[in-house]
């Protein structure tokens, strides 16, 4: 992953805030490298990430997936459809095009790495302004591997480029490792 932000998006209000959300959905905008993980391998961790065949009670959490063109609209109709056959029950996960994404508010960012303060607070030293914090791809990294994604290999990979201190990757490492990946 590039960058990995929260917000909310497929409403009609401007301007949404956590406690005026209107119609939105809360959702996560994700910039990628096509070169490194494709559209079809993020619709399946967006699959194994949650239950779609349970129907939203409100706007505010249901299962969506905003297309940016008509190929990501295809992928995206495709995999649902496998998905409905290899689970054999309607999924409620609506497809619709992409308009407006809305930032959420701060303390929503980087929830994962909101557990483990230790590893934020360093992180928050590195990236003091927060815009620059939440679409730090450093900042992305640790906090999916803090919610236990990815593989040990590729976070020993590039671990070093995150610019943690020897103490902060020791405990980023202990912590995925004991996620028992």
């Amino acid at each position: 992953m590039i960058r990995t932000r929260v917000g909310y998006a497929g409403g009609s209000k401007d301007n949404p805030t956590y406690y005026n959300l209107g119609d939105h959905t809360e959702t996560v905008q994700i910039d990628y490298d096509p070169t490194r993980i494709s559209y079809e391998e993020l619709l399946d961790v967006f699959w194994d990430s949650h239950h779609p065949v349970r129907p939203s009670l409100s706007a505010q959490y249901k299962s969506i997936i905003f297309y940016h063109d008509e190929e990501q609209k295809r992928l995206a109709l495709e995999s649902k459809a496998r998905r409905e056959a290899e689970l054999n029950q309607t999924i409620y996960t609506e497809i619709v095009p992409y308009s407006r994404f809305y930032l959420a508010e701060d303390y929503h960012q980087k929830y994962y790495l909101s557990n483990v303060p230790d590893l934020k607070k360093e992180l928050t030293a590195i990236y003091p302004d927060i815009h620059d914090f939440t679409d730090s791809t450093a900042v992305a990294r640790v906090n999916g591997y803090a919610g236990g994604n990815g593989n040990m290999e590729n976070l020993k990979q590039e671990i070093d480029l995150y610019g943690l201190s020897p103490a902060a990757k020791q405990r980023l490492l202990a912590l995925f490792g004991s996620e028992d990946k």
